[in-house]
């Protein structure tokens, strides 16, 4: 169970720096929207394990083909909007619909985040594992990373408010980025 715990960890870490700048950029961030979040997050990592797990070896090449791309993709998207939205507006001017936490956004960023996850579930197909054990492992551990990440990004928010906006939408095509380049590089 530990290395579920270790897999659990490192699928999580994108939803937490998701998480992170969504707490930065979005105004009015708090412990609702932080547990909102973590509750998108938490399910979409829990499910596409069990996905990946059903669907099995016959498709696994597919998916591991382009899982980076579609990470990076709506990463670049999300967070490329969300940078220019932040330079085209001047210093004090607020945006007539800030960014928020709909379910449409907070759909796309889940599967931007927990795609690795299907592969990840694709690949414990062919372990000795409790495939239902161990999607509820990682998706608490992102849960409880979304929630932290978000509460650490609202402090972050209230210490540096005249670019988070910015710094938020960077950090989301980074993200998307060093996935792209982990496997590209077969890292």
């Amino acid at each position: 169970m530990v290395e579920i715990f270790l897999i659990a960890v490192s699928l999580a870490l994108d939803a937490f720096a998701v998480s992170v700048s969504s707490g930065i950029s979005i105004p009015g961030f708090g412990p609702r929207q932080a547990v909102k979040m973590g509750l998108w997050f938490g399910t979409f990592q829990f499910l596409m394990p069990l996905l990946g797990w059903l669907l099995g070896s016959s498709v696994s090449q597919y998916i591991e083909a382009v899982d980076h791309w579609v990470a990076f993709g709506l990463l670049a998207v999300i967070g490329g909007k969300m940078a220019w939205e932040s330079l085209r507006r001047g210093c004090g001017e607020e945006d007539e619909a800030p960014p928020d936490l709909s379910a449409r956004r907070l759909c796309v960023l889940a599967i931007a985040t927990s795609i690795d996850a299907l592969a990840v579930g694709v690949s414990m197909a062919f372990m000795s594992v409790h495939i239902l054990a161990s999607a509820a492992v990682i998706g608490v551990v992102a849960f409880a990373l979304s929630v932290t990440g978000g509460l650490v990004g609202r402090r972050l928010g209230c210490l540096f408010q005249r670019r988070a906006e910015l710094t938020g939408g960077l950090v989301l095509i980074a993200i998307g980025v060093k996935i792209l380049i982990e496997h590209l590089s077969g890292g």
